[in-house]
């Protein structure tokens, strides 16, 4: 029996999930204050009030650290790097302390769980990081040399999702194609041939425009705003990432309020729903396209896949293509335990980053 302890930061909390094999013992959420996130703050410091709030967690719930087997934290913004459960080590504390390759909450995983493990002499694991990077060569051209297409996604998820919609359907994640599709602030939709996730949108950049952000735009039109005196370089960036999509036509991030203005007939609020799922059942068959059409199942995940006016909406589109499965909300935290369940029983080999 593993006892593994799954640390999964977000901007203004920590979910923590204590997990014997693959059964979960208890699931938290740590709220934080202002003060403790404030990004005038040294993200070492940041990651040390997170760590000893974990600690009292701990000690609240009668754990006894030194029967953990390991740790496992979501990876934040790190190199591009095949799918798998990595060995977290000093490289990948440093890359995300110093943010090499960007900054996100997530990076404060790593910079959390290192000190502590190191103190209780266990390993930390990062499984599918969003930077998991499985491209075949002609996904990477955007159309404009020395701008190519990143590979950055809902990987942990999608990549869990998609194992669990093999596993019910009786078969492996290695024998299927899929289009899986992550329905959050974000929308990832991604193609999977036989294990590898060979494209997906970077949904801060491309594909659907969702809760916040804008999704593919105009390019011409993006120039033009951009160039129109009214924005900083961080203020246009911030547009587009974090108040576009439906907040930029409805004022909410919460799909709750939609759906129940959809629900009275509000005729905006019905629009830019179906707007939305146009958008997402589109990038379906694109990706269908990237899988030369032989798609065994569209898998639809995340918070808004709850959500079933809007799900038919997009299932009305794509049924030709091939069956739903629909898995609503995210099991992160369960994703992360398995990837290290993995290893841990010898199931798989730990990457080194």
């Amino acid at each position: 029996m593993y006892n593994i302890l799954a640390i999964n930061p977000g901007s203004t909390s920590t979910k923590i999930g204590l997990f014997k094999d693959d059964q979960a013992v208890f699931k938290e959420t740590l709220r934080h204050s202002l003060e403790e996130i404030s990004s005038d703050i040294p993200r070492e410091e940041q990651a040390r009030f997170r760590r000893e709030a974990l600690v009292e967690l701990l000690q609240l719930k009668n754990v006894d650290q030194a029967e953990l087997s390991a740790l496992v934290v979501r990876g934040g913004l790190l190199k591009p790097l095949s799918s798998g459960t990595y060995l977290v080590d000093d490289t990948v504390y440093e890359d995300l302390l110093e943010a090499k390759f960007g900054w996100h909450a997530s990076n404060l995983g790593s910079i959390i769980a290192l000190p502590l493990a190191r103190k209780l002499g266990i390993p930390v694991y990062t499984v599918d990081p969003v930077t998991v990077d499985e491209f075949d060569t002609p996904a990477r051209y955007s159309g404009l040399k020395g701008v190519p297409r990143l590979s950055m996604s809902h990987a942990l998820n999608m990549k869990a999702m998609a194992r669990r919609a093999a596993a019910e359907a009786g078969k492996s994640y290695e024998q299927l194609n899929l289009v899986v599709v992550h329905l959050g602030s974000g929308i990832s939709v991604s193609a999977h041939q036989k294990g590898r996730m060979i494209d997906v949108n970077n949904a801060n950049e491309e594909g659907p425009f969702s809760l916040e952000r804008c999704g593919t735009m105009p390019a011409l039109g993006l120039v033009r705003l951009c160039y129109s005196g009214e924005y900083s370089m961080e203020e246009a960036i911030k547009l587009l990432t974090s108040r576009g999509g439906i907040y930029s036509y409805l004022g909410t991030k919460d799909f709750s309020e939609v759906e129940r203005a959809v629900k009275e007939d509000d005729q905006e609020a019905t629009e830019v729903a179906e707007a939305m799922a146009y958008q997402v059942a589109k990038e379906i068959g694109a990706m269908s396209a990237v899988l030369d059409g032989q798609v065994d199942y569209i898998v639809l995940t995340g918070g808004m896949a709850h959500a079933e006016k809007f799900v038919r909406m997009i299932d009305k589109k794509v049924s030709f293509i091939a069956p739903l499965s629909v898995i609503p909300g995210e099991e992160e935290l369960e994703a992360l335990a398995a990837g290290a369940l993995r290893v841990l029983r010898c199931e798989a080999e730990a990457l080194t980053y």
